[in-house]
């Protein structure tokens, strides 16, 4: 028996605030919106367009407020070809939350408080 890795959710306040930071903080797209018919929820799944994994965001109607994220040790990890580029490009967009030199990763803050470690690809 064998698994392999398919998605990750997001529980998110504002769908399309939170594609819109994707699309442009990390060049994900949209693979597939599946809204319900009677209009409770929404998911849309991004993907990277080389890897079959995908981020799922999932927004509910009824959900009032942001989301309790506890000490947010969770998080998504993409990795980049350029660590220079991606953080100029992150610092400008305001979205770095925490740098760990040391390390040599960072990690950005989605519009729900959700962090996303940025690491350098390793050949």
């Amino acid at each position: 028996m064998k698994f392999t890795f398919n998605h990750n959710n997001f529980n998110v306040t504002d769908i399309e605030k939170s594609i819109k930071f994707y699309e442009q903080a990390l060049g994900l797209s949209v693979n597939f919106r599946m809204p319900a018919p009677d209009g409770s929820f929404e998911i849309a799944f991004l993907g990277d367009g080389t890897t079959g994994h995908s981020l799922e965001l999932t927004w509910l109607r009824d959900k009032e407020g942001p989301y309790e994220l506890g000490d947010n040790e969770i998080h998504l990890a993409l990795c980049t070809d350029d660590m220079d580029a991606a953080l100029k490009k992150h610092s400008e967009m305001g979205c770095v939350c925490f740098k760990n030199e040391q390390m040599g990763i960072y990690f950005i803050e989605d519009p729900d408080g959700y962090w996303v470690e940025i690491v350098p690809e390793r050949n």
